[in-house]
This record gives structure tokens, sequence and C-alpha cells, in this order.
């Protein structure tokens, strides 16, 4: 072998041209269930039967001195109320809670856990995780939380914002409602 792909006529050969189709959903993650329910579990400490450590943790996801690959989290992000109208779409994805929101869905296949490595890695599904296995089972309380946000992104047409995504939360108010589930 000369070169790998090109444009000669073996079928194994790559394509002239590549092209990625465009993403058809149009559906987002809801940033205020992240920032209330995801967002303090990867902060929290979790015993995977060895340690006790975050994932947010200095040999996991930080920002600064992690190794667990892409998937990033800035340690000293503050919330925002994503009520008040000062805190408009562009100040919130100026925030570092708003990097944490990305960098996870980034892990997210919207509406498919399974597929989704936020969901798989803690869970050791079809994939290895250098922090071993951080939920039990799928039930796991932590995990029905990863589960229920994957798989209530925002209606179609609405972004990360919309308060029709505040009905994720009993009663539906990001500041005090509890965290859905199912």
């Amino acid at each position: 072998m000369a070169s790998c792909g090109g444009g000669g006529t073996n079928p194994l050969d790559n394509p002239q041209d590549v092209s990625n189709p465009a993403v058809t959903s149009g559906q987002h993650l809801a940033f205020a269930y992240f920032q209330r329910c995801v967002e303090p579990i990867l902060f929290s400490q979790i015993s995977n039967g060895t340690s006790i450590n975050s994932c947010a943790g200095a040999g996991c996801h930080a920002e600064k001195t992690g190794t667990g690959g892409a998937f990033r989290l800035e340690l000293d992000a503050t919330p925002l109320d994503v009520t008040d109208p000062a805190n408009t779409a562009d100040v919130i994805r100026a925030s570092d809670i708003y990097k944490n929101f990305y960098s996870a869905q980034g892990e997210v296949v919207i509406g498919d856990p399974i597929q989704s490595k936020l969901f798989q890695k803690p869970l050791v599904l079809t994939v290895n995780h250098g922090g071993g296995k951080i939920f039990t089972s799928d039930t796991d309380p932590n995990a029905t939380i990863f589960k229920y946000w994957i798989t209530h992104p925002a209606p179609d047409g609405q972004d990360e914002f919309s308060p029709a995504t505040y009905s994720m939360f009993t009663p539906p108010d990001p500041n005090t409602g509890t965290c859905n589930t199912q």
C-alpha cells in the first residue's frame, strides 16, 4: 500500500468528498436542570469501592489538572439564577458553569443515555472508565438524574434556556423545585 484512501476505483477507498449531515433534531439539553441536578453530582464525593473522589477531582475531569479526556469541569463555576432577566443567554454562555454544561453535553447523545458517555462511563457500560464504576446500576439515584436529563431535552426549536424545561422540576421552578427523575 503506497497510501491510505484516495479517489481510486477501489470501493474500500475513502470517498472523494465527505459531508457531515446537519443536525436534524434541533433539540438542546436543559441548562437549568444541568445546573441544579446534574452538576452537583459531578462535584460530589463518590466512593467507587476503593477510593473516594469526585468527577471534578484533580486526577479525573478537573479543567487544569484532570486526566479524564475531553470532558472537563471548571472547579470554581458559580451557579446562576436562570430566572433573573440580567442573566441573559450571552451572560450565561460566558460563565464557567456554562463551560461545564457545554463539556457535559459533549458526552451526550440527546435522547439516548445508553449511547452517551456521560451515562456509560460511570456505569462502565461497554466502555472503560479510569475512575471505575461510580454508579451501582442504572437505577442508582445519580444515574437516573443523568438519564432523565439526557432523555428530556428542550422542545424542538427552543434553546437550552427555555422556560419549558422548568417542567423538569417539581414544582416547575429551577430555583426551588426538586429534580424530577421520571
